[in-house]
């Protein structure tokens, strides 16, 4: 439904990934790669509620953060965040938000508000960004480590994206081609980007490097370690790194006091080729050994999708496209119907599987999946040892 309520180039927005999207696509079938092995008792009080950085949360469940938001319905964050508030799950908000943060607060007082950024070299902008987003409300730093530069999202180029939409033939004709999303467009405020404080550049954001360049020029210099390290010294909440796919990386981040990680490739949209999220989360979650929480995001399409992830180890999951499916078909409503989707799906997986709750998942999960390649060589090596079990025959006379 959101493919055909929203311009070609809007959906490709959502829907495109870097380069050859391979990253995109191994994040799909990263997930067909594990097979459930459900366990036969009773299931009683079945119980999808769980705990994520230490508050409870009606399933481990959580919206990312996405930029540009607005552009996909009228009613953007807000409308994604009183979903979530509604479903008692936490919500990203991106610094590439269409909404300012104060506004998104204001409109869901009850919701556990995450703010997304990128590490700052400029200590000055650091530190009010931090004292915004304290004041606003927000408990929690999303922070993203694989944006150094920006991905070369080839559908953009093609379909000559830019944010917000700027007034050319193409755009003209895509709009009367899908007048509900031209007139919500055109009736709404202006797209801009509010919690950048004045760092977005005059005119139209083509994605290009060009545009990460100077959006970013004298505010994120390259960063390491030792900025992470100052950002910890001052924000005093919760702390998670996004896009952490490195096993050794998870375990600097544990020694330097990160609450959790976010095992992610951005969507597929930034380093195409990429390992997915699923291929390393069983190393990752061996390496940190319960050191951080573990949110894991890509390819996650169905509820079924969550639990496998939850059974090789992540404390949650977090979803992006799904819910910007649902907010373009039907605003706050389709977010809100996409969060019960994941929930009957999760309990009725849970309920096949015969495990009674999230912490019996997670304490039986190695036992409850099964990688399909390691499957493939099992018949191998239980045939050869069970050869050399069997006693050997005396040749014949």
């Amino acid at each position: 439904m959101a493919a055909s309520r929203l311009p070609l180039s809007i959906f490709d927005y959502i829907e495109g990934g870097g380069e050859d999207e391979a990253s995109v696509r191994r994040n799909l079938s990263s997930f067909d790669d594990w097979s459930f092995v459900p366990r036969w008792g009773a299931v009683e009080n079945l119980d999808l509620a769980s705990s994520l950085l230490g508050k409870p949360v009606a399933m481990p469940l959580m919206l990312s953060p996405t930029g540009g938001t607005r552009l996909f319905h009228p009613e953007g964050e807000l409308g994604a965040a009183r979903a979530a508030s509604a479903a008692n799950v936490p919500y990203g908000l991106a610094h590439l938000s269409t909404t300012p943060m104060e506004l998104v607060s204001a409109h869901s007082p009850g919701l556990r508000r995450w703010f997304n950024i990128e590490p700052m070299a400029d200590k000055g902008m650091l530190q009010a960004l931090l004292d915004r987003t304290a004041n606003a409300g927000y408990e929690a730093l999303l922070v993203n480590v694989d944006c150094r530069a920006i991905g070369h999202r080839e559908r953009d180029y093609r379909n000559g994206f830019t944010a917000p939409p700027s007034l050319k033939p193409r755009t003209v004709i895509e709009g009367a081609l899908h007048p509900r999303w031209a007139w919500g467009f055109l009736r709404n405020d202006a797209i801009a980007f509010p919690n950048l404080d004045g760092t977005v550049p005059d005119g139209p954001m083509a994605s290009t490097p060009d545009m990460w360049r100077t959006l970013l020029s004298g505010s994120y210099e390259p960063t390491d370690w030792d900025t992470l390290c100052d950002l910890r010294s001052r924000w005093s909440g919760p702390i998670v790194l996004k896009g952490c796919v490195s096993a050794d990386d998870a375990a600097i981040a544990a020694d330097i006091g990160i609450d959790a990680i976010q095992v992610s490739n951005h969507g597929g949209r930034q380093l195409d080729h990429m390992a997915s999220p699923l291929d390393v989360l069983p190393e990752i979650v061996e390496r940190v050994n319960g050191r951080v929480e573990i949110i894991v995001d890509g390819g996650i399409r169905r509820g079924s999708d969550v639990i496998k992830a939850l059974a090789l180890g992540a404390n949650a999951c977090a979803i992006g496209r799904p819910y910007l499916y649902g907010l373009a078909a039907a605003g706050e409503e389709g977010v809100a119907h996409v969060l019960r989707i994941f929930a009957e799906e999760m309990t009725r997986t849970m309920m096949l599987l015969g495990v009674s709750s999230i912490k019996e998942l997670r304490d039986n999960g190695p036992g409850l999946v099964r990688n399909r390649h390691a499957a493939l060589a099992r018949p191998a090596t239980a045939h050869a040892e069970s050869q050399s079990a069997m006693p050997k025959q005396k040749p014949s006379s």
